[in-house]
């Protein structure tokens, strides 16, 4: 007993709350028991083993201290008030940390799995801090095991119904496409109204050629009219009508290379007649009338009428655009080559040339030389003068005849 009394003295200088509440009370009570029971039971071996299981884990693990009898009934309580305010405190501080956190996972367990919010409680007591006493922790973990549950696993399901996300829309078309398609209206609505535009202006356009041929007709007419009323007039005087010279001749080769002095080829060259049967409408006047005398043996020309140079010009006729044979099938080849001398369409083309106009040169010139066939029945004789039963030289008027059996 005189050693015991050490103790409860270096127990009551120390602080008064530490050994009562602590874990760390216990490693200083075991050295001091167990020492005690070990003289007694050193002598006897086998009994060792079962000494220790009776003190330290029953002793060691009751949180109540009992003070010592030497101490005053002052002493005892007042240490029994501070002991009670500190637990208080504890209460305090532990309810702080456990209780706040457990307000927070409910927000985060709304988007998370339910194998994660059922481990979060477990989470938050784990955040409590080690220094304070484990029993106090261990009836915090069942109570806010058996709250949290019933408080956060309600609003998780409250908020899958609300959070839940949409269905994801799949348009019906790509966007590639979509823009493709309007792009394809876009232009489709400029060119409905380009062509409406230039379909207008075709058509306001084809007036004014309608009326342009139907007054070449007119003149034509009255020409023709005119020369009837004049060989009758003078008949009825008892004189001869004698008509105007020619201005426009058809020329049309005959031979070929062979045989063919230089002068007379190069005549034909610059009449632009390369080829057997190539046919030109050549301007009359002096020096063109001694190209012909000179170039006669080997060529036929004649003054062709109204009737034979339309069907030339509309079965035969091609245009020459950029040094190539192009087939005049819209008016548009004729005005782009044509338009600036006022000559739009083919019959403006054909006014020109039949009447010798003062744009003949350009008109003629964009004619590609017309390339006829063989004459339909054959030729009399080359060789000889169209007078003499033969087929070259100058025809007048009958060279229509055997134009039409070439076209």
């Amino acid at each position: 007993m005189s050693e015991t009394a050490p103790v409860s003295a270096h127990i009551s200088d120390d602080d008064e709350v530490a050994p009562v509440v602590t874990p760390e009370v216990a490693p200083e009570v075991t050295p001091e028991v167990v020492p005690e029971a070990a003289p007694e039971v050193a002598p006897e071996a086998e009994a060792a083993p079962e000494v220790a299981p009776e003190v330290a884990p029953e002793e060691i693990s009751d949180p109540v201290y009992t003070p010592p009898a030497e101490e005053s009934a002052e002493e005892s309580v007042e240490s029994d008030k501070a002991v009670s305010e500190e637990d208080e405190d504890i209460a305090e501080e532990v309810a702080a940390p456990t209780v706040a956190p457990v307000e927070e996972p409910v927000e985060v367990v709304a988007e998370e799995d339910k194998d994660e919010e059922m481990a979060e409680p477990e989470e938050v007591v784990e955040a409590v801090e080690p220094d304070q006493d484990e029993e106090m922790a261990v009836s915090d973990d069942e109570d806010i095991a058996e709250e949290v549950p019933a408080e956060v696993v309600a609003p998780v399901q409250e908020t899958r119904k609300t959070v839940k996300a949409p269905a994801m829309v799949v348009p019906a078309k790509p966007a590639s496409l979509l823009k493709k398609e309007a792009r394809a209206a876009e232009l489709a609505s400029k060119t409905a109204a380009s062509s409406k535009k230039l379909a207008t202006l075709k058509a306001a356009r084809r007036k004014e050629i309608v009326k342009k041929t139907a007054k070449y007709y007119k003149q034509y007419e009255a020409a023709d009219k005119e020369e009837v009323r004049l060989a009758r007039e003078a008949k009825a005087n008892g004189n001869y009508y004698v008509p105007a010279e020619a201005r426009l001749a058809f020329v049309v080769r005959l031979r070929g290379v062979n045989n063919i002095p230089p002068k007379p080829r190069k005549i034909m060259k610059l009449m632009r007649l390369r080829q057997i049967n190539n046919g030109v409408f050549v301007k009359l006047n002096k020096a063109s009338k001694e190209m012909l005398r000179i170039a006669e043996p080997y060529i036929t020309f004649g003054y062709p009428n109204l009737k034979t140079v339309r069907e030339l010009i509309y079965k035969r006729g091609f245009g020459k655009v950029n040094g190539q044979r192009v087939a005049i099938n819209d008016n548009t080849v004729i005005e782009q080559a044509l338009g600036k001398y006022g000559i739009v369409c083919i019959e403006d083309l054909i006014h020109e040339i039949f009447t010798v106009g003062p744009h003949f040169k350009q008109a003629n010139n964009f004619l590609w030389h017309f390339k006829l066939s063989c004459a339909k029945g054959g030729l009399r004789k080359i060789n000889n003068h169209f007078v003499e039963g033969g087929d070259f030289g100058n025809r007048e008027h009958f060279i229509n005849n055997i134009v039409r059996r070439m076209n």
